[in-house]
């Protein structure tokens, strides 16, 4: 999640161009496939972290595993400061490494063989980033439950998990599976992603051991300590039983039961729209964490105090919302969307976000009716800026406007009243999710797939809501009983048709840039525009 919803709606801009964002080779070896990145497959991370709250500091291990595609000698491993990497070996032999930014270009000693399965281990150790907002700036939280006891989680989108370990932090690349051992002091728990294996105590200190099986995007791995309480329960669902598991601080243990039932409402919601959950082998937890949360996989964090909506507040003004809690239904939402489903560049971030949004009102048309979730997806649009484009720009590690969340959201919606039938629409969504399974995929392949099992040219539909921050504007006039119109600020290409109501029976009319007409036996008395699709309308 990201920061549009905490900002106020601003007035409509129609300007052509936006102001270019000055990038530099920092981005670009954040954001691109480079040379030392493109060479090897990441296959597994194997991550050791010991985190003491008292210095703030952290120490530990990364082993590394991968095939070699093609021969090299050049590794780029991103770790950021003030962390530093101290050592990096090789089948027992230490390697020499630059440093360039967040960018450790490690020397490889022995030959690289295409094919072969090698694995580097890098040791690191410092005090990492402060999150100075999370999750919006992230890093590591550091925070105190109500006894004084330590309260500390990481969050890290768009900033990139290197500021918390090193990694290949760049998201077109998954490990097929991680192993993460936390370290804390005790009585902590250290509550990470995927299912526990086991606990170890030495000493003062305990070791959580964790096991995600499943492929798993950098940022969605995390951290969270604290003094936990733990509950549990099970979920029937459509690929069998699913654990349930939640970690709350002790003094939110009762608030915590009662508003938690939500989960498994969420649950039979999504998988009816989305599809069977995609990490049943790694259970889903809500976890607390001192700040509002994020969607990492298999271990959503939880900050939203416990009240429905918003913190309290209904981003739609409809009422909707605030008859669920916000956090858990979004981030949850992420789970198929973001985590099964992942961008290959954070250009791409409205794959995750969109999809999410829109989850929301998906959410209230399972539990509470279709008209219950249209109010509700057309009263966010309240929050929509149209600033610049929903996509950002490629291979400099930059996102598009905020519109990504309600645009994006009424521009699926806008989709759905096309297709004029749910089930298609269902179908569509859950297809979505057993096509690209655990994949990291692009703009382009999502445009296809719903442009072919539409059966509809949506091409320059989505040159319009994500390429440009125009909204369709229908001017029409009447000419006696005929109805004249035609589309303005659109693409090259845009006819969208759209529903109208005419004394109360429903009409579709076509537009296109050129005037048209629809003739009437009269001039109705009333005229209207279906407000389920996002365009402007204006009488002339």
């Amino acid at each position: 999640m990201k920061k549009y919803y905490i900002l106020p709606a601003l007035l409509l801009v129609m300007t052509s161009v936006c102001a270019q964002e000055p990038f530099t080779r920092q981005d670009s070896l954040r954001g691109s496939i480079t040379p030392e990145r493109a060479w090897w497959d990441l296959t597994y991370y194997d991550l050791g972290v010991q985190v003491m709250p008292e210095s703030r500091s952290l120490s530990g291990t990364n082993t590394i595993h991968y095939t070699v595609l093609q021969p090299q000698s050049r590794m780029q491993i991103d770790l950021q400061p003030p962390l530093e990497i101290e050592a990096v070996v090789q089948d027992g032999r230490q390697l020499t490494f630059v440093r360039e930014g967040n960018a450790y270009f490690i020397t490889l000693a022995k030959p690289q063989l295409q094919g072969a399965r090698e694995a580097v281990s890098v040791r690191y150790s410092g005090i990492p980033l402060e999150a100075a907002r999370a999750p919006w700036d992230g890093g590591f939280s550091w925070s105190q439950d109500g006894k004084g006891q330590p309260f500390v989680a990481t969050s890290c989108q768009g900033l990139g998990a290197s500021v918390w370990w090193p990694n290949k932090d760049h998201m077109y690349d998954e490990p097929d599976s991680m192993a993460i051992r936390l370290t804390v002091p005790k009585p902590l728990t250290g509550v990470a992603n995927g299912r526990l294996l086991k606990t170890e105590e030495a000493g003062e200190n305990r070791t959580f051991h964790w096991f995600v099986s499943n492929p798993i995007n950098n940022y969605g791995v995390n951290a969270n300590i604290a003094e936990y309480s733990q509950f549990s329960e099970t979920f029937s669902g459509e690929k069998g039983s699913l654990d349930l598991d939640y970690y709350v601080l002790p003094e939110n243990l009762n608030k915590a039961k009662e508003q938690f039932k939500q989960v498994p409402m969420m649950m039979e919601a999504f998988e009816h729209w989305f599809g069977p959950y995609p990490f049943y082998e790694d259970s889903f937890k809500l976890v607390e964490v001192p700040y509002l949360g994020m969607e990492h996989q298999s271990s959503i964090t939880y900050g939203n105090k416990y009240q429905n909506g918003y913190l309290g507040r209904d981003l739609s003004g409809t009422g909707w919302g605030l008859k669920f809690d916000f956090i858990i239904i979004h981030e949850a939402g992420h789970e198929w969307f973001a985590n099964n489903i992942t961008y290959r560049d954070i250009a791409d971030m409205w794959i995750h976000e969109s999809f999410t949004a829109y989850s929301e009102g998906l959410y209230l048309d399972y539990h509470f009716g279709t008209e219950a979730a249209s109010a509700y997806v057309i009263g966010t649009r309240a929050n929509i800026r149209n600033d610049k484009p929903i996509i950002g720009t490629y291979g400099v590690n930059s996102e598009g406007s905020g519109d990504m969340y309600p645009k994006g959201a009424n521009m699926l919606h806008t989709l759905r009243q096309l297709l004029e039938d749910d089930e298609l629409w269902r179908t569509i969504l859950r297809g979505l999710n057993e096509t690209f399974y655990h994949q990291t995929v692009t703009t382009e392949q999502i445009e296809s797939y719903l442009s072919e099992k539409s059966g509809k040219d949506l091409s320059a539909f989505f040159d319009q809501y994500l390429r440009t921050k125009w909204v369709p504007n229908l001017e029409y006039r009447w000419n006696g009983p005929i109805l004249e119109y035609r589309y303005q600020d659109i693409v090259k290409g845009f006819d969208m048709p759209v529903r109208v109501f005419a004394d109360q029976e429903v009409h579709w009319i076509y537009p296109a840039a050129a005037w048209k007409q629809t003739p009437f036996k009269n001039k109705p008395e009333s005229f209207k525009v279906d407000s389920n699709f996002y365009i402007r309308s204006t009488e002339l």
